[in-house]
C-alpha cells in the first residue's frame, strides 16, 4: 500500500517498496537481492547501507505488513460505535487488505506467506505469530465489551473468530478476492447476535 506523496523517495524507501512487491508476488526465498536492487533502481551499496542483511530487510517487510493492517483496522474502527461493530471492523480490515490492488492479484495474507517460508523459531515467524496474537487480543477486547459478564465466553469466541479469519483469508488468497472474508464476517455477526 502506498501513499500519493510525490516527494522523492529515499533509497531505503525505494528498497522497501521493491521488496514489499517482490516478496509478496514471488516469495521471500525466490526474491534475490539483485532483483530488489534492480526494481528499486539503486546501487547494491545502498542496500547494505540501509539493511545489514536480507534477513533484516525481511524483518522490516513483516513489520510494514503488520503496520499496514493496523492502519486499515484503525480506519475501520473510526466508524464503529458498538462492540459488535468493533469486532466486525477487524474483519473489514482483512477484507480491505484482500481487495487492495496488488500487482499480480491477491495471494493471501502476506504475513502467513512469509512465515511459511521461514524456519521454525526464525525471528520473522515469531513476529508473524505476534501479529496474529495481537489481532486475537483486539477481538477479545471487543468481545469482552460485548459480553462483560462472561470473559470466558468472550475469549472462546475470539479464538473461534481468529480461526475463522485465518481460514477466510487463506481461502480468499486462493480465490483472489475478499468474498470469503465477507462471508466469514457475516458468520461472525450471526454468532454474536445468537449469543
Amino acid at each position: 500500500m502506498s501513499t500519493s506523496d510525490s516527494s522523492p523517495q529515499s533509497a531505503r524507501d525505494r528498497l522497501l517498496g521493491a521488496a514489499r512487491v517482490l516478496f509478496y508476488n514471488d516469495g521471500i526465498a525466490a526474491t534475490g537481492i539483485d532483483a530488489i536492487i534492480k526494481r528499486a533502481g539503486v546501487a547494491k551499496k545502498s542496500l547494505y547501507n540501509n539493511f545489514e542483511s536480507k534477513a533484516e530487510l525481511v524483518a522490516t517487510y513483516i513489520e510494514i505488513r503488520h503496520d499496514e493492517w493496523l492502519q486499515l483496522y484503525a480506519s475501520r474502527l473510526e466508524n464503529a460505535v458498538t462492540a459488535k461493530e468493533k469486532v466486525l471492523a477487524v474483519f473489514q480490515a482483512y477484507d480491505d487488505h484482500a481487495e487492495f490492488s496488488y500487482e499480480h492479484g491477491f495471494r493471501g495474507c502476506g504475513l502467513l506467506n512469509a512465515a511459511a517460508e521461514l524456519p521454525a523459531g526464525a525471528p520473522g515467524r515469531v513476529a508473524v505469530r505476534g501479529h496474529k496474537e495481537q489481532v486475537e487480543a483486539i477481538v477479545t477486547a471487543h468481545l469482552c465489551e460485548l459480553f462483560p459478564a462472561d470473559e470466558a465466553k468472550a475469549q472462546l469466541m475470539a479464538r473461534h473468530f481468529s480461526f475463522l479469519l485465518e481460514g477466510a483469508i487463506s481461502r480468499a488468497g486462493l480465490e483472489g478476492n475478499g468474498r470469503c472474508v465477507r462471508q466469514a464476517m457475516a458468520m461472525a455477526a450471526e454468532m454474536m447476535e445468537a449469543s
